[in-house]
């Protein structure tokens, strides 16, 4: 089993309104000193069976094309290790 997490993320030169709208909530209950919010989405797969190239390319060309929209938003691909891995 793998689980693949894809943190997807305005670009930096994308304005963000609703990481505006938070910063501005966190001044008004008390949180000083915040320079930026930037809001994002997260995607967690979890995939039966092993990740071999062929699969890894596919999550990766997804990622870009169908979890991301290329114009506006950057995508990180982490592929975390099967934990039942690790025992042996």
């Amino acid at each position: 089993m793998a689980r693949v997490i894809i943190d997807v993320m305005l670009k930096p030169e994308i304005l963000d309104p609703q990481g505006r709208a938070v910063q501005g909530a966190l001044g008004r209950l008390g949180l000083t000193g915040v320079s930026e919010v930037r809001q994002g989405k997260q995607f967690i797969i979890d995939l039966e069976g092993n990740l071999d190239t062929d699969r890894a390319a596919l999550v990766e060309q997804l990622a870009g094309e169908l979890l991301s929209n290329p114009v506006i938003e950057n995508y990180r691909l982490t592929v975390q290790p099967d934990p039942s891995d690790a025992a042996h």
